[in-house]
């Protein structure tokens, strides 16, 4: 069986010493030999894995995305797909953008006014294909996540943005102000009523799995200017008014017709999960085995769950 020192393999590959360094330490390609000298030598093993990641890169896979499909069991067509629609995307906006150009060009002669409207737009789409490539998104999503957070930020204006951001920096800043309070007081359940209400209104009931997804792998996950002990805060608080609020509806059981009160339960999975279903379904073992929930009200949950 053929063996290759790193230099031997960068030679072979064309792959620089730096870079096998590099997928060495991030665990994506580890030498299957590491000798007393702390030498590396790559295995025909080895090889074939580097040339999946290569073919994967050349696809336009991020690094950690390329990891996880390499350990992971699933189906790799799946992500094909997803990354082949993402690319899709990409060139059909520079192509709109070249055209839109093009157009400007043929259309604008030397004593014509420059359509400054038209090249800001034009700007403003070539400058999402960017950042596209270079967000967090890029590296934290899975494919098809990805993909719905391309057409949710494409779908928005940007006067949307601009009013979500503003109204977010004033609730970071408030909530910076009184780390000293605590999440689960009332004045943590007003925050948490607010953010929500803040997200909800520009992510809606059709994007609520994304606005989660985006939360836990972006911000949670380290991904904004946001302090960290921010957002554990704000976390804190959307649970306690989300944990006040199921109790409100659970406690109502034995005082309210069933048809009302399912209503009111439906609508606050649809706020809490949107048609994520395997979080409603968790929600409800977690509801059952909470010791606070009254018996009425767990048979009642019971017979929703038929």
């Amino acid at each position: 069986m053929a063996e290759w020192y790193v230099k031997e393999l960068s030679k072979l590959t064309k792959v620089s010493v730096k870079t096998l360094y590099h997928y060495d330490k991030i665990g994506l390609l580890k030498p299957s030999v590491r000798l007393p000298n702390n030498y590396r030598l790559y295995s025909e093993a080895d090889l074939l894995k580097l040339q999946q990641i290569l073919a994967l890169k050349f696809f336009g896979f991020e690094l950690a995305r390329i990891k996880a499909l390499m350990e992971e069991e699933i189906n790799i067509f799946d992500h094909f797909r997803a990354q082949q629609k993402f690319l899709a995307q990409k060139v059909q906006s520079l192509q709109e953008a070249s055209q839109t150009l093009a157009a400007i060009l043929s259309e604008s002669g030397a004593h014509k006014s420059v359509p400054w409207k038209t090249i800001l737009k034009l700007i403003e789409d070539y400058q999402m294909t960017k950042e596209l490539d270079q967000a967090w998104a890029a590296k934290a999503l899975m494919p098809h996540e990805l993909n719905e957070y391309i057409h949710f930020m494409q779908g928005l204006t940007t006067l949307e943005k601009e009013a979500f951001e503003q109204k977010w920096a004033n609730m970071v800043k408030e909530v910076n102000a009184h780390l000293d309070k605590e999440p689960t007081s009332n004045f943590g359940v007003d925050v948490g009523k607010r953010c929500m209400e803040l997200v909800d209104g520009i992510y809606g009931k059709n994007h609520a799995a994304l606005r989660t997804t985006v939360w836990e792998k972006g911000f949670k996950g380290g991904h904004s200017d946001v302090p960290p002990a921010v957002i554990t805060w704000i976390d804190k608080a959307i649970s306690e008014y989300h944990r006040r609020h199921i109790y409100a509806i659970l406690d109502q059981v034995e005082t309210h017709t069933s048809d009302g009160l399912l209503r009111k339960w439906e609508d606050l999975l649809a706020e809490i999960y949107g048609n994520d279903q395997d979080h409603k379904d968790a929600l409800y073992e977690e509801a059952l085995a909470d010791e606070k929930v009254r018996p009425a009200a767990k048979a009642w949950l019971k017979q929703q769950r038929k």
